[in-house]
């Protein structure tokens, strides 16, 4: 059965609500099993998890309908509302980054205080940095760490849908937000916050662009909004100061790359990680792509049945995942 560190492992999985974690330790505790001879153990520890899992999405999923519902009526058709569990802690940021999150989490907590002396909190954010570097999560981390409800607009989405009538369906999110507090996140930006200079330019979206500066600068209520982009490099720089802080997310360094490697493979049997190998092969990778690859790692440690997650796999994956993005 399993071992000493398995047991420790998956106590302490358990103790802090870990779930994917403790699936993963229970699957290897299953792996070691067939490997000496147990198939039918083996066999029904994997049954277990299976359902264990179906039984905990099914949980999650009605637990988070509960706990937030999306407003109705037609404003309900243009607000994706988005419940990923995560919190900041879970999160792997460079230094500064985390100050500046905190720090718009810290102003959020303290609301009341501030507003009653006068001042007003961070709560119109642009969120800009390449795809899968955290600036989604980062939202759903604040989302879950102020028990608010997170709603995600496709600003490209709405446009090509509501056309020529995208000015009302904007006008119409404001005024939710003015009386729902929540966090609105309004992603794909530069779809309406494209510079000056460039060519092409669509009368309907500067009328949108218009609106929603106006709509942010009027805006009294304690809903917080954030814009994101991937292309922050398109943005009209003047659009900058229309905001209380501009948060700028990057692929990760070396100390990041090492954190999210780690952070991923906690509680999971490992070869002595070769960090001369993965830096390299993890260069230039997002945190969602080097995520992905740890994952990869994992489920070819649990297919084959092997012991632990050796470098040669994750260096694989990380090979793999650079590959596929440059196609």
């Amino acid at each position: 059965m399993a071992n000493a560190s398995q047991l420790k492992s998956l106590l302490k999985s358990h103790s802090i609500g870990d779930d994917q974690r403790f699936y993963a330790v229970a699957l290897q505790v299953a792996a070691a099993e067939a490997r000496k001879g147990h198939q039918k153990l083996a066999d029904e520890l994997r049954q277990l998890v299976e359902q264990a899992r179906k039984a905990g999405a099914n949980r999650t999923s009605q637990e988070n309908v509960v706990r937030f519902p999306p407003p109705s009526g037609d404003v309900g058709d243009l607000l994706e509302h988005d419940s990923t569990e995560v919190k900041i802690a879970d999160l792997v940021f460079e230094p500064s980054l985390r100050e500046r999150v905190e720090r718009i989490l810290k102003e959020q907590q303290n609301l009341s205080r501030l507003k009653e002396n006068g001042l007003r909190p961070r709560q119109r954010l642009l969120f800009t940095g390449p795809p899968g570097c955290g600036k989604t999560l980062t939202a759903a981390a604040l989302s879950n760490e102020l028990g608010l409800p997170l709603f995600v607009v496709r600003l490209d989405s709405m446009l090509s849908r509501y056309l020529g009538e995208s000015l009302s369906k904007l006008r119409l999110i404001f005024e939710t937000a003015e009386t729902n507090r929540g966090i609105y996140l309004f992603d794909e930006f530069d779809s309406i916050g494209f510079t000056r200079d460039t060519t092409g330019e669509v009368g309907e979206m500067r009328r949108v662009l218009n609106a929603f500066l106006v709509f942010i600068e009027k805006l009294q209520g304690n809903s917080l909004i954030i814009a994101a982009t991937n292309h922050g490099e398109k943005l009209d720089k003047a659009l900058f100061r229309r905001f209380d802080d501009l948060v700028e997310f990057g692929l990760p360094k070396q100390e990041g790359i090492r954190a999210i490697v780690k952070m991923r493979l906690r509680n999971i049997d490992k070869e002595r990680l070769s960090w001369k190998k993965i830096e390299p092969a993890a260069k230039d990778l997002s945190y969602a792509e080097i995520t992905r690859a740890c994952e990869e790692a994992i489920k070819e440690m649990l297919i084959h049945d092997l012991e632990k997650v050796t470098n040669e796999a994750l260096v694989t994956a990380l090979t793999e995942r650079r590959i596929h993005l440059n196609h």
